[in-house]
C-alpha cells in the first residue's frame, strides 16, 4: 500500500461555495500511482468545510448559500460567540453542519467523483482568508 499526504494552501475567496477540485487534483500527482484506493480531504478550520455536489451549474452554489444564510442567520441576539463579528458564529454552525472532510474513492488513478460532481470548499465567513487543506491518498 502507498501513502501520501499533501498540504494545499487555497487563496483567500469570498464567502459562498467554491469548486475546489482542480485545486485537489493538482496537489496530488502521485494520484495516477494508484489503481484503487482512497482520497481523503480535510480542511483545518473551523468556519469553513467541505462537501461534494454539483459541478456544473454555478446557481447550485449560489442557491446553496442562500439556503444557508436563511437556515442560520447572522446577527442573532441568542449567541454568545460574536467576538469576530456577526459572521463568526453562523460560520461555525454552518461548517457543523457540513464536514471537516471528503472521502473520494479513487479508480485507475483518477478521483471516483460521479458526471455531476466535485468538491467544493464552503466558506462561510464574509473575510475567511487563506484556507488550508490536508490531503491524504492512501492505495495500491
Amino acid at each position: 500500500m502507498k501513502i501520501y499526504q499533501q498540504q494545499c494552501k487555497l487563496g483567500a475567496r469570498r464567502r459562498g461555495f467554491h469548486l475546489i477540485t482542480a485545486d485537489v487534483l493538482r496537489a496530488l500527482p502521485q494520484l495516477t500511482e494508484i489503481k484503487t484506493g482512497i482520497c481523503q480531504v480535510f480542511i483545518q478550520h473551523t468556519s469553513a468545510s467541505l462537501t461534494i455536489n454539483e459541478n456544473a451549474d454555478p446557481t447550485v452554489r449560489q442557491d446553496f448559500e442562500t439556503w444557508f444564510n436563511k437556515a442560520v442567520p447572522e446577527n442573532d441576539p441568542d449567541y454568545m460567540h460574536n467576538d469576530e463579528g456577526p459572521d463568526d458564529m453562523p460560520a461555525h454552525i454552518k461548517a457543523a453542519m457540513l464536514s471537516a472532510s471528503v472521502m473520494i474513492p479513487v479508480r485507475n488513478g483518477k478521483l471516483a467523483l460521479g458526471v455531476w460532481q466535485g468538491i467544493y470548499l464552503c466558506e462561510h465567513r464574509n473575510y475567511g482568508g487563506e484556507r488550508n487543506l490536508l490531503i491524504t491518498l492512501f492505495g495500491e
